[in-house]
């Protein structure tokens, strides 16, 4: 799904689409996947949390192959959508599997396992997708996931036996899933909105519906997800917020990059894609050792030394222009995979360490929820930043300015995310 970033450019191009709907194309993705995170991970807790897994991954399937085929951006759109919904059941589970059959002492040897292979695949991903497209085009890049998707299932099939889900269980909540797409859905069409007075409103049912969601959960006998988890670990709530506030530093980085090397730097997909490997490489060396050492170590202490480096390496980053070297790009982005690497697998374990046995399975959507959310959050405010400095304008080398301004501030922007993360995670105690 990462090698997604790399085709953009090459999709616009072919699609005839403007960068406000090519900026669409990472937002209806995480806002499905927001939507649908808590719902799965109920879902999977009473039915069982590999038969929803299972079922993610072959509706990802089906989605990749729709996107490959389409005619249309708003097609494109559509069924990335879709693929954002299957998301949430793949990833809003896959870590509640990982701590149902692991001990608590090697609990965050398994998460570090987990998170290594994660950064792998988003490590060749940006490479492969650059090869596919330069190679083959946009449409290779989603053909590409079908096999893969195919073996796994078979994997599944052939080797991973038995099944995990509560002892007790409990009837859907019809209300709060309402209540919280409500929300996701009047967030991003707010933020996309702004300044205007109909983003204003949006932002404010937005607030709304999230205050009667919380109140419905407080109050349901059957909860998509117990508040009153946040009120007894203040490990957990603060975990989940300095999630929230990482990953809105870092999920746009990759789009941003992307443009700003095919467009602004003249490189080929190729090329760009092994410039932007290097973070995820990077992370995928570092998150096995942090998970290892969070088992012995305070995962707060771990998590929040991943904080300053990332801090670090956003300050560099915000100062990038149009005549930056690679070498200046490549060393941000590896000082970004060593800090997000020792941040993302203590964060995981301090928040899966926290709560009970039967609530795994929400306390993982919970977990990804606050990634994804943060995702959303910061890839809405750079969706804004696109509105504003290039509108229905198409990405090309003539609009260079504009395109350069975006980068500077969103690079700004995730800097200031990240010194908040920094200070609640120093804060959050002992896990």
């Amino acid at each position: 799904m990462a090698a997604v970033n790399i085709a953009i450019p090459d999709l616009a191009q072919d699609l005839h689409a403007s960068a406000k709907m090519v900026g669409w194309m990472p937002t209806l993705y995480l806002l499905s996947s927001v939507m649908f995170m808590l719902p799965c991970g109920k879902i999977a807790d009473n039915y069982g949390r590999k038969r929803v897994y299972a079922f993610g991954l072959g509706l990802s399937a089906v989605a990749s192959f729709m996107c490959a085929v389409a005619s249309s951006i708003e097609w494109v759109l559509f069924w990335r959508f879709v693929q954002g919904a299957a998301v949430a059941m793949i990833f809003g589970v896959g870590v509640a599997i990982l701590t149902s059959v692991t001990s608590n002492r090697k609990r965050g040897v398994a998460l570090g396992i987990s998170a290594a292979c994660v950064y792998i695949g988003m490590s060749i991903a940006p490479a492969i997708g650059g090869w596919l497209t330069e190679i083959w085009g946009w449409r290779a890049v989603f053909y590409s996931q079908v096999p893969l998707v195919l073996c796994l299932l078979l994997a599944i099939k052939l080797f991973l036996h038995g099944e995990w889900k509560s002892e007790q269980k409990t009837r859907f909540d019809w209300w709060g899933t309402a209540l919280f797409s409500l929300f996701a859905v009047c967030l991003v069409f707010g933020l996309s909105y702004l300044p205007d007075l109909i983003g204003i409103l949006l932002l404010a049912l937005s607030i709304f519906c999230l205050g009667l969601f919380i109140v419905h959960q407080s109050r349901s006998r059957r909860p998509l997800i117990r508040v009153q988890m946040f009120l007894e670990s203040r490990v957990f709530s603060m975990s989940l917020s300095t999630s929230f506030l990482m990953y809105a530093s870092n999920f746009s980085l990759a789009f941003l990059l992307s443009l700003y090397l095919q467009y602004i730097k003249g490189f080929n997909p190729a090329h760009a894609g092994q410039i932007i490997l290097l973070q995820a490489v990077s992370m995928a060396i570092t998150a096995p050792l942090a998970g290892k050492f969070s088992d012995r170590i305070q995962p707060r202490l771990i998590a929040t030394m991943g904080c300053v480096i990332v801090a670090f390496g956003f300050l560099i980053l915000s100062q990038l222009s149009v005549d930056s070297s690679t070498a200046y790009i490549s060393g941000s982005l590896l000082i970004l995979g060593i800090g997000f690497g020792l941040f993302s697998t203590p964060n995981n374990n301090a928040i899966m360490g926290s709560v009970y046995k039967n609530e795994l399975g929400v306390a993982s959507s919970s977990m990804n929820l606050s990634r994804t959310i943060g995702n959303l959050f910061g890839m809405s405010m750079v969706n804004l930043m696109v509105h504003y400095y290039l509108g229905d304008q198409t990405f090309s080398v003539q609009n260079n300015q504009p395109l350069m301004s975006t980068i500077s501030l969103a690079f700004y922007m995730s800097l200031s995310f990240v010194i908040a993360a920094t200070c609640i995670s120093g804060l959050r105690g002992r896990a």
